[in-house]
């Protein structure tokens, strides 16, 4: 009796078989639809708890300003936080894109298959019978779509938090332009688009060492290490061009959208740079993951 069978006899269903040698009335289409797995994921701790911290760093940071010396005249992010509710978002945003938003990308799905593992529940998944690369992707949707929720859900916090203490006053940049309310707006939103696709190559890299190890902890790290030893390479001069083929090169090329004229250029290059690396770090994963041993 193959795993299709018993999972059916199991489930106190008992259905012919047909002359494919499929069960009838089974569809590996149907097997774990996005909303299951999302509700799966929704009801976890760390999932709520990640969520909850990326609400809170910005009162964090507010209260970090207003109980300290807030009155710098320099021309850095940190002394221009205070000007705008966009300023104050642009420098939550800046603060937390080499490592917070590295986590908690990494942490959605260097967890998704590599806990199941710890759990020993992934063979119980795939007797279900759910396809390898049906669950793969099915998880991998879900984790893209809390790590996105989770940078859109710190965007929009950042900003209402911003404009209900600084007001709507005009993005100013280190350069010393000053974009209207209504385009630092659209630039903002651009930004946080491209550093979505930018988290893209963290995502494809924990998808893999999830995939890996049965340690969450070890895909999670490993993904994590792996971006601090690329900042680390990105500071070395003497590499030369060299660094621009480092997955965190372009980490911060947003900033190039946020004046009164965008320059796309380096947003373009971190764009394919990213995208690059996603793909072959997730056909990676799926190579591993098919022929990985799930029974022991």
């Amino acid at each position: 009796m193959d795993t299709t069978e018993t999972a059916l006899v199991l489930s106190g269903r008992s259905h012919p078989a047909q002359p494919d040698g499929g069960i009838e009335g089974y569809r590996a289409r149907r097997t774990l639809p996005v909303r299951v797995e999302l509700a799966r994921q929704l009801r976890r701790r760390r999932t709520r708890l990640t969520l909850g911290f990326l609400v809170v760093l910005p009162v964090l940071l507010l209260l970090s300003f207003e109980i300290g010396d807030a009155g710098g005249r320099g021309r850095t992010l940190a002394d221009m936080a205070t000007q705008s509710g966009l300023n104050f978002t642009v420098f939550t945003l800046f603060v937390s894109t080499g490592f917070l938003l590295v986590v908690v990308v990494a942490l959605f799905f260097g967890d998704t298959v590599a806990s199941e593992s710890s759990w020993s529940s992934l063979k119980y998944l795939l007797a279900a019978p759910v396809p390898r690369v049906r669950l793969l992707r099915q998880k991998a949707i879900v984790a893209g779509m809390l790590s996105v929720f989770g940078l859109v859900l710190l965007t929009a916090i950042s900003l209402g938090v911003g404009v209900l203490w600084y007001g709507t006053g005009n993005l100013v940049t280190i350069t010393g332009e000053a974009v209207p309310f209504p385009a630092g707006l659209v630039s903002l939103a651009a930004a946080t688009a491209y550093l979505a696709v930018h988290l893209t190559w963290i995502a494809g890299l924990a998808l893999l060492l999830s995939v890996s190890t049965d340690a969450p902890l070890g895909a999670v790290g490993g993904a994590v290490v792996v971006s601090i030893l690329s900042e680390i390479l990105d500071q070395i001069n003497a590499l030369g061009s060299l660094r621009s083929y480092l997955p965190t090169h372009y980490s911060t090329a947003y900033a190039d959208l946020l004046g009164a004229e965008a320059d796309w250029t380096d947003v373009a290059h971190g764009t394919f740079s990213a995208l690059a690396y996603a793909m072959v770090f997730t056909v990676l994963a799926i190579w591993r993951f098919q022929r990985k041993d799930i029974t022991s």
